[in-house]
C-alpha cells in the first residue's frame, strides 16, 4: 500500500475528544523514579548536546516514515519540542514497543516517546514523567465483515495487534494501568481463539484488512488514518477502553523526570500541545 499520509481534520474525532474527556478525568501518574543514579541521564544530555529518543515507526499518525524519509507523526513533533526545551538536538533512534517496553536500554536511548501506556508490568522497568495525550482503543474488522457488529461477536475470534502493545495485554486479560484509577474498561471481549502479533500496528491492520484474522485492536486515530489511506479495515462498537500515553525513561533519574515533567506542563499550558493534537488529529486529545 502507498505511504500513508497527515490526518487532518476528522469528524468522529469529535466524538473521541468528549469521550477522553468525560472517561480520562482523574487518570494520574502513580510510579515515581527512585534517586539511585539521580542526574545520570540529564547530565549525558547536557554533555553530548542531545536527546536520543526512542520511537517507533509503522504507527501513523503517531510515528512514521514520510515520503521524503523522515520521520513524521505527532509523536515525533512531541519528542522535537521536548528536546527544543532541553536545548539540545532531538536524535531519534527507531524500535519496537517491546524494545522499549522491556527496559534495560542499557544506554542505547535516553527517552522513550512512542505513545507508551504506564501499565503496571511496564512501570517494573521504566519511570512516567509525564502523560501527554489519551487515546482509546477500539476494535477493528475487514470492512467487508458481516458476522462481528458489536464488540460480544468478536468473543471467540483471532486478533492481529502489535506485539508488546496495551491492545495484546487486554486481549490477555493482563492490561492495568499504574493510575490512582482502575482502568475504564467500556468494553470487554472476554475469549479469543488465538492472537497473532507483528512488530507494528500498520502491519496489524493490514493483516485484519487481508482476512488472515478475524480481526484487530489499535488506537482510534490509527485506524481511521489507515483508513483515510484506503486500507480495507472499519470500526465496530464503541471504545473498548480508555488510555493515558506518556513519556519514558528508565527509572532511577529524578532529576530528569522532574524536568520532563515540567517541560510537558509547560507544552500544555502554552497550548504547544493542544496545536499538535489538532494538525495530526483534527481534536484535542491531550486533556
Amino acid at each position: 500500500m502507498g505511504m500513508i499520509t497527515r490526518m487532518g481534520r476528522v469528524t468522529k474525532m469529535g466524538r473521541v475528544t468528549s469521550i477522553v474527556r468525560a472517561c480520562l478525568a482523574g487518570l494520574l501518574l502513580a510510579a515515581m523514579p527512585s534517586a539511585s543514579q539521580a542526574g545520570e541521564v540529564l547530565d549525558r544530555i547536557r554533555s553530548n548536546g542531545k536527546v536520543v529518543i526512542a520511537t517507533t515507526t509503522g504507527y501513523p499518525p503517531q510515528s512514521f516514515m514520510g515520503p521524503n524519509g523522515r520521520l513524521q507523526g505527532f509523536d515525533i513533533d512531541v519528542a522535537r519540542a521536548i528536546a527544543e526545551r532541553l536545548g539540545v538536538a532531538a536524535e531519534f533512534a527507531t524500535t519496537t514497543f517491546a524494545a522499549i517496553a522491556g527496559g534495560d536500554w542499557r544506554g542505547r536511548w535516553d527517552i522513550a516517546v512512542a505513545s507508551l501506556s504506564p501499565t503496571k508490568t511496564r512501570t517494573d522497568a521504566l519511570d512516567f514523567p509525564a502523560i501527554y495525550y489519551f487515546t482509546p482503543a477500539a476494535l477493528v474488522v475487514p470492512e467487508t465483515d458481516t458476522a462481528i457488529s458489536r464488540t460480544y461477536d468478536a468473543n471467540g475470534k483471532r486478533f492481529a495487534v502489535a506485539a508488546a502493545t496495551s491492545y495484546e495485554a487486554y486481549l490477555r486479560g493482563e492490561l492495568h494501568f499504574a493510575t490512582r484509577e482502575a482502568p475504564r474498561f467500556r468494553q470487554r471481549i472476554k475469549k479469543v481463539a488465538g492472537i497473532e502479533t507483528f512488530a507494528n500496528d500498520l502491519a496489524a491492520l493490514e493483516a485484519v484488512a487481508a482476512g488472515k484474522v478475524d480481526a484487530g485492536i489499535s488506537a482510534l486515530p490509527t485506524i481511521l488514518e489507515a483508513q483515510r489511506s484506503g486500507l480495507g479495515v472499519k470500526v465496530v462498537g464503541g471504545p473498548l477502553f480508555l488510555e493515558p500515553l506518556g513519556v519514558a525513561i528508565e527509572k532511577g533519574d529524578r532529576e530528569l523526570a522532574v524536568k520532563l515533567g515540567q517541560i510537558v506542563s509547560d507544552l500544555r499550558r502554552s497550548g504547544s500541545l493542544s496545536k499538535l493534537s489538532e494538525q495530526w488529529y483534527g481534536a484535542d486529545l491531550t486533556r
